[in-house]
């Protein structure tokens, strides 16, 4: 990235600000400009994390708590902290049998730590689906209960399929998602903008919310499969997807991508 080999290059940031800087930071590394789009904001889910707080204090050994996103790792560790008796904490032993955590991608897994939750399975496939392949049945005679949490609105794949294997699912929201307005100024700088990072389908169904099909950037990055989905629903093509489904990962691609253009 020090070649700069995306100079010149107008890029779309639509993660909220203050979650928005290590995406801003890779691509101005890469010499892209970034064009700041909040179109949304991550907040508490109606009751204040009380349903996310009571599934947590319930937890016994055996049992998981899933995590699908960093917004979701993180909460999960913020309610954590005020609950005792849960095993799993970072450093925490398993010997006994402690609660075992999933996450959804590499970047789900890296903030988890971060957060506290060691985490004990991460599917190759960072999708619903591929935590479902993974999980497979739950033990004959063992805990067979899962807690999710997760965005108050998500695909209904993860808990849809963990309950056709046999689980026990208790979907809790951790957070929700709304809707953050851009002003006239920011709908016109989008407009002019030559590509767009999708950190999440939230961001894609936001920024098409905002300024229309027609003014998202041509060139869109994509950081994982569901994300890209949610862009296909809308008819807009993937320039690239990430192929290590996480920020760093997403900046990559763009950068491969940007390295196969006539100079």
């Amino acid at each position: 990235m020090r070649e700069r080999p995306l100079a010149g290059l107008r890029v779309v940031v639509c993660r909220p600000p203050e979650q928005a800087a290590e995406l801003v930071e890779l691509l101005e590394a890469a010499g892209a400009e970034p064009v700041s789009a909040p179109v949304i904001a991550v907040v508490d889910p109606p009751d204040g994390g009380a349903a996310l707080r009571s599934a947590l204090a319930g937890l016994r050994g055996g049992d998981w708590l899933v995590v699908t996103s960093p917004n979701g790792a993180a909460r999960a560790g913020e309610a954590l902290a005020g609950v005792v008796g849960i095993g799993v904490r970072a450093g925490e032993a398993r010997a006994g049998g402690g609660v075992r955590v999933a996450a959804i991608g590499p970047g789900t897994a890296r903030r988890s730590a971060q957060a506290g939750l060691r985490v004990d399975l991460v599917p190759e496939r960072s999708v619903a689906e591929g935590l479902v392949e993974a999980f497979g049945p739950p033990p004959a005679g063992g805990s067979g209960r899962v807690v999710l949490a997760r965005a108050e609105v998500a695909r209904a794949a993860l808990p849809d399929g963990l309950r056709a294997a046999g689980w026990e699912v208790e979907e809790v929201a951790a957070y929700r998602t709304v809707t953050r307005e851009l002003t006239a100024e920011q709908r016109r700088r989008v407009a002019a903008a030559d590509g767009v990072v999708f950190t999440s389908s939230s961001t894609v169904d936001r920024l098409v919310d905002a300024v229309g099909t027609d003014a998202v950037p041509p060139l869109v990055v994509s950081i994982g499969p569901a994300t890209s989905a949610t862009a296909a629903a809308y008819d807009l093509a993937v320039t690239v997807e990430a192929a290590d489904h996480t920020i760093e990962g997403a900046v990559e691609a763009l950068v491969a991508h940007a390295s196969t253009w006539p100079r």
